[in-house]
């Protein structure tokens, strides 16, 4: 059998260990795999669209139906837009290929339609949507409500932001601050490596946190 395990964090500092673990043990144990017929497709970046590299590789394998199973850890790994985790879900089983998530305590995905199945992941699917559609919304009123204070239109933009007469916008690295600045609240990055990370003081990090809602914390 040949395994396609795909994984995927959304900064480059994060780590992939879990799911290179939780992926590699599923296809074994589960699905008997050697280690030599399994195939590991990594990405460091947003799941919110499908154009990463690992990805594409991992679609190109599978449409030249080189792949027995796919298997994800769970379904925010693969896409957060349910249109992209169905689709992706679709294109996949029609090379019958099967799909995997190791922890959603789904049945596995296959080219015989199950409407109980495939029920239950639209629902994991849309929750996972919602969850991102309310950071970004949660981060705009953010702003919004920074942007109301005549204070604040004074002084330099907080990290991620520059200032475009007077009123905050985002930078181009806005997303990596965010994925930085979510890992050091989440105890998983300290200030000292968010800040050599992003190449800023310990107290712009400290700063940034106490205005959480600008980046949808």
């Amino acid at each position: 059998m040949q395994v396609g395990c795909y994984v995927r964090v959304s900064t480059a500092d994060q780590n992939l260990d879990r799911q290179l673990s939780s992926t590699s043990e599923y296809a074994q144990d589960e699905l008997g795999a050697d280690i030599q017929n399994i195939e590991t497709y990594r990405d460091k970046s947003t799941g919110t669209n499908t154009d990463r590299s690992g990805y594409r590789d991992l679609m190109g394998d599978v449409q030249a139906d080189d792949l027995d199973a796919v298997i994800v850890h769970d379904i925010t790994r693969l896409a957060r837009s349910l249109q992209d985790l169905d689709r992706t879900v679709e294109r996949v089983t029609s090379h019958d290929t099967e799909v995997h998530f190791v922890r959603d305590n789904l049945p596995p995905f296959t080219d015989e339609d199950d409407p109980m199945a495939r029920l239950m992941l639209q629902m994991l699917g849309a929750f996972a949507e919602w969850e991102a559609r309310v950071k970004q919304m949660n981060t705009r009123e953010g702003i919004a409500a920074r942007q109301e204070n005549e204070d604040y239109h004074h002084g330099p933009a907080p990290i991620g932001f520059s200032k475009d007469d007077g009123r905050l916008v985002e930078t181009e690295d806005y997303h990596d601050i965010v994925a930085t600045l979510d890992m050091v609240q989440k105890g998983e990055l300290s200030k000292r490596k968010a800040a050599d990370r992003l190449g800023c003081a310990r107290s712009t990090i400290g700063r940034a946190l106490k205005r959480a809602e600008l980046y949808g914390l």
